[in-house]
């Protein structure tokens, strides 16, 4: 029987990182004080060099991570879309007989991604330049993506919408009920998701000749602000929120600024949160399903495990619905 060649020692992984055998101990061991770009770059040097391959023996065992932001200390639990997600997914997983587990967002946990046992990842909304995808290819782990990853590369699965079908569905809504200078209230994440919306929007309003009005979004703008300019001047008559509390925002700065929802001002958010269905007025959401899609996703990324028939490289696609309510239904 051919031996297995031994794996990289410490003093390997300080002679390529440049740096002492201590801070190779202390980064990988997450001790120490020391700087998070020195504690990353060991950790990357340590990975690429194969420390703690081969891998470890099935565990029956899924991970997921939402990377959208990782660094950031959020908590994605706390969205609808995230919670309804990780709900479908670890009932999916034990229907299975596998665990699933969900990392911090934190950048503390930034160790857990090169040493983490598991058979397989679930990555949702891969941004561009992902540390966390970068380290799991790095270890040979199967992951499955919620969203098209940045970078895909052949043999890449992915869960996802068709957000330019979705996008143009909810745009011409909005003008058959009578909105001719549509905004989009966006532009904040740094994921497929994003920018395939936003194209989209952009596509829509250049085939139309109207001028595309994009707002930025925040997360802790409750008041709306930055609707301000677009109401004040009477710049949008409709607007498409693409995260969550958007819509709840421009309902706040619609009240501010004296107008009335549908009277004035038209709106549709893309949201999962059910208190959507009794604000004043009602708000059109789209619904991505996201049971669906975690479902969808835990069984392609089980069938790669399982080394099965596993699913054909690409996107499998689930269908968005536009669930109107009267936030954009003028009366009459």
């Amino acid at each position: 029987m051919a031996r297995v060649p031994p794996g990289p020692t410490l003093a390997d992984i300080a002679r390529a990182a440049e740096v002492s055998t201590a801070t190779v101990s202390h980064a990988l061991n997450g001790t120490g004080r020391l700087a998070e770009s020195t504690r990353r770059r060991v950790r990357e040097t340590a990975t690429r060099l194969g420390y703690g391959s081969p891998r470890a023996p099935r565990t029956r065992t899924l991970g997921l991570a939402v990377t959208t932001f990782a660094g950031s200390a959020w908590n994605f639990v706390a969205v609808s879309y995230f919670s309804r997600w990780l709900t479908a997914a670890t009932a999916a997983a034990h229907a299975h007989g596998y665990a699933l587990i969900a990392l911090p967002a934190e950048r503390g946990a930034q160790a857990l991604w090169h040493d983490l046992a598991v058979d397989g990842m679930l990555l949702l909304d891969s941004p561009r330049k992902d540390p966390v995808l970068r380290a799991l290819r790095a270890r040979d782990i199967p992951v499955v993506f919620d969203g098209r990853p940045a970078d895909p590369r052949p043999g890449d699965v992915w869960v996802d919408d068709d957000h330019t079908v979705t996008t143009r569905e909810v745009l011409d809504h909005l003008a058959a009920a009578g909105a001719r200078r549509i905004a989009l209230h966006g532009g904040f994440g740094d994921e497929h998701y994003t920018y395939a919306v936003t194209e989209a929007y952009h596509r829509w309003c250049a085939d139309r000749g109207q001028p595309p009005l994009v707002l930025p979004f925040d997360p802790d703008d409750g008041p709306g602000h930055a609707f301000d300019g677009a109401f004040a001047t009477g710049a949008a008559d409709a607007v498409h929120c693409l995260y969550d509390p958007g819509a709840h925002q421009a309902l706040a700065a619609a009240a501010r600024h004296g107008l009335t929802v549908p009277g004035d001002l038209l709106l549709v958010c893309t949201s999962e949160d059910p208190s959507y269905a009794t604000t004043d007025p009602p708000v059109t959401t789209v619904t991505l399903h996201p049971e669906v899609i975690a479902e969808t996703a835990v069984r392609a990324l089980i069938a790669r495990v399982a080394g099965g028939a596993p699913a054909p490289p690409g996107r499998l696609t689930t269908p968005a619905t536009l669930l109107v309510r009267a936030s954009s239904t003028p009366a009459g």
